[in-house]
């Protein structure tokens, strides 16, 4: 039997002062990741250790363990970060 390998993600919080971690099954896509927070139709944009990962590459993207995720959705005049 195969041992389950999980990675840990940073994901900022509400307050934009603190990142809380978040665990996921090793080799899950930001895709999917984005889904099982149910948060994929409010999602605009994906920064991981703040670099962009473009839409279209979001279902083959696995971050990776101790990565940075930023989740942004645009709202009238500017960004802002999702709460997660």
């Amino acid at each position: 039997m195969d041992r389950i390998q999980y990675i840990k993600l940073k994901v900022e919080d509400e307050s934009y002062s603190k990142w809380w971690e978040k665990v996921f099954e090793e080799g899950t896509t930001l895709q999917e990741i984005i889904s099982s927070l149910k948060i994929e139709d409010k999602v605009m944009a994906a920064a991981v250790n703040m670099e962009i990962v473009k839409k279209d590459e979001w279902v083959n993207y696995k971050p990776a363990n101790d990565d940075k995720l930023e989740l942004l959705q645009f709202v009238g005049g500017g960004w802002l970060w999702l709460l997660i």
